[in-house]
């Protein structure tokens, strides 16, 4: 039997969403944080970085501006990859937008707020142009995309989730109109799917049982006539 405890349950209703929600934007988001923490690292391989032009070279800007905003990228799609709940969701959206944001605006910020020197792009002009939005300004706007549209799903009620919350609402108009679990003997026949089938032999239901005493008078009577 459903208690109305159990249907007014938080997890249920307008927080409960399907993990398929945030599938795509989850894993697009966890690949391009890769890209982000990692592509200043294996960049040098290439031709392809800031300077230094060296593989696997710590600094300070490329932990701040590349490393930490990838990682919260990541996250974040993870959050809308695994969740199942609205508010989970809602925050790896969140992160994902910050990150994005992180990534357009940081070097312009890494100066002023002094986290370390970013180094220059290497190659010519061109290349160097696509090192740019590789790294930041195109990734960033991306991410930001991602985040925006995830949390923009996630923000309105879709028709499943009405579709889900009028059931829950049913649920709890039926379970309001029961007091609670009852015993089998205390079941009206009413609320049984269907009513057992008399035993053979036995007698119809209404129908006085074998040897008992019939009542006599004019009450009596005038029973023994409705009843035929």
């Amino acid at each position: 039997m459903t208690h109305v405890a159990d249907i007014d349950s938080p997890w249920l209703g307008a927080w409960h969403i399907p993990r398929s929600r945030g599938v795509v934007s989850g894993l697009l988001l966890m690949l391009l944080g890769v890209w982000g923490a990692l592509i200043p690292f294996v960049g040098p391989y290439f031709d392809f970085a800031f300077t230094p032009n060296s593989a696997w070279t710590w600094t300070s800007a490329r932990f701040w501006l590349e490393v930490l905003p990838g990682a919260a990228t990541f996250v974040g799609g993870f959050l809308l990859l695994m969740s199942s709940t609205r508010g989970t969701a809602a925050l790896g959206a969140w992160l994902a937008i910050v990150a994005g944001a992180w990534f357009v605006v940081g070097p312009t910020l890494a100066g002023p707020w002094d986290l370390g020197a970013l180094g220059r792009p290497v190659g010519g002009s061109a290349r160097q142009a696509l090192v740019w939005i590789s790294f930041f300004y195109g990734l960033g706007a991306v991410i930001l995309f991602l985040g925006s549209t995830a949390w923009g799903r996630l923000s309105v009620r879709g028709v499943r989730d009405v579709a889900a919350a009028r059931r829950q609402r049913e649920l709890r108009e039926q379970a309001a109109m029961r007091p609670g679990p009852l015993a089998e003997s205390e079941v009206y026949p009413s609320d049984r799917l269907s009513a057992p089938a008399p035993a053979e032999g036995a007698p119809a239901e209404g129908a006085p049982a074998e040897g008992a005493e019939e009542r006599t008078g004019a009450f009596g009577r005038h029973r023994r006539r409705s009843h035929r």
